[in-house]
């Protein structure tokens, strides 16, 4: 599965990794892999629990031009 993955740095030198499709999935690191590393573990959880619980699961935001991931399940 591909999920947007948008990755910033902060004006204090922190960086902000966010999963738009998962509300809420937006983690800050010490350095861009450690955001991202954090919002991909994050995002996989949040996707654990949605599948345990019978949730749907979003598709990627259209149009969006931002990093894509791929969340291995399964």
């Amino acid at each position: 599965m591909k999920l947007t993955l948008e990755v910033e740095q902060e004006d204090d030198g922190r960086w902000i990794a966010e999963v738009p499709e998962f509300p809420g999935v937006l983690v800050y690191g010490v350095s861009r892999d450690q955001a991202i590393a954090g919002a991909e573990a994050l995002a996989l959880r949040v996707l654990a629990d949605r599948l345990e619980n019978g949730e749907t699961i979003p598709s990627p935001c259209p149009g969006n031009t931002a990093t894509t991931t791929t969340v291995r399940c399964g």
